[in-house]
């Protein structure tokens, strides 16, 4: 089994993975299948083919640094919890990584239960922990309490994505939904400001003091976010169906009209834009073929 321990080799080896997946690219298929990345995800250790997906990221944007502070969302199985703890380098160098699922909550009607995501052996070391918990339900200052002295997370990733149906545009509007409370999370009411929202109403009335507790993000200033979306085959043929779905922001809930995914792609970069000092798309070369996701990656939040 070959190991990844420097930042050098992380390059080198995903330059390497890169060259050799192009000979592989036409035995590559559909979910299910074995492809070039999954053999490679098992060679090296990895627990998904996903790690390439963030390992390119990090090549390309290097959004995790020595001392950061990660907060995953939607960890399981652990790829990017692998990834994320190889970029903060050696312990020495200090950082953390906190990693949130609910896939194995044995209690849904707590927030936080003690159950944890299972914490990969390979490549993740003290510095990784994980909590079981529903992000749709998880309010800010929980999430802020988990980060290094309670100031927030450096950088925040949202690999979430809901089950499946088939049906892309409704897919797509959950996905949304998700990629909304990331984004919530990370920046708070500022994402609020920059929403065109046709019809606002208020779902419960909540003490003013625990609003603005809520208000700002748990992203740090000049911190850095990666939402996944999934795009809609439906509106790339000019099928313009409306979605709505119900978006929890700043403990207000807004109901959005959705044009199916250019729309939607739209609304995250109009949303984005202004918030931090770059935006802009990615779809890793280890998506497979059949699947629809795309990665908006935010850079640098303005204070």
């Amino acid at each position: 089994m070959v190991l990844i321990t420097s930042p050098y080799n992380v390059t080198k080896t995903l330059v390497c993975l890169q060259n050799r997946s192009r000979v592989s690219e036409r035995k590559m298929s559909g979910a299910g299948t074995p492809d070039f990345f999954y053999r490679e995800a098992q060679r090296l250790g990895y627990v998904a083919r996903s790690a390439f997906k963030l390992l390119q990221i990090q090549k390309q944007h290097k959004l995790i640094t020595q001392g950061s502070s990660v907060l995953d969302l939607g960890c399981a199985p652990g790829a990017w919890l692998q990834v994320a703890c190889q970029s903060l380098g050696p312990l020495k160098n200090g950082g953390t990584v906190v990693g949130i699922d609910l896939k194995v909550c044995s209690s849904p009607a707590l927030c936080i239960s003690e159950q944890k995501v299972k914490v990969p052996p390979l490549y993740c070391d003290a510095r990784v922990h994980t909590v079981c918990a529903d992000v749709m339900k998880l309010p800010k200052n929980q999430v802020r309490a988990l980060s290094p002295l309670h100031k927030g997370f450096s950088v925040v990733l949202s690999d979430m994505c809901p089950l499946v149906s088939g049906i892309t545009t409704r897919d797509a509007a959950l996905s949304a939904e998700l990629g909304m409370q990331a984004l919530d999370l990370a920046v708070g009411r500022a994402a609020a400001t920059h929403l065109d929202v046709d019809d606002i109403r208020t779902d419960r009335q909540l003490n003013d003091s625990v609003c603005a507790a809520d208000d700002n993000g748990i992203l740090q200033p000049g911190g850095h976010l990666v939402i996944k979306l999934l795009e809609s085959e439906d509106n790339k043929g000019g099928n313009m169906f409306m979605e709505q779905i119900r978006v929890d922001v700043m403990t207000v809930h807004f109901l959005l009209p959705f044009n199916c995914l250019p729309f939607c792609l739209a609304e995250f970069s109009r949303v984005c834009k202004p918030l931090f000092r770059k935006a802009s798309w990615l779809r890793p070369k280890a998506t497979r073929s059949s699947s629809r996701e795309i990665y908006l990656i935010c850079q640098g939040l303005r204070s």
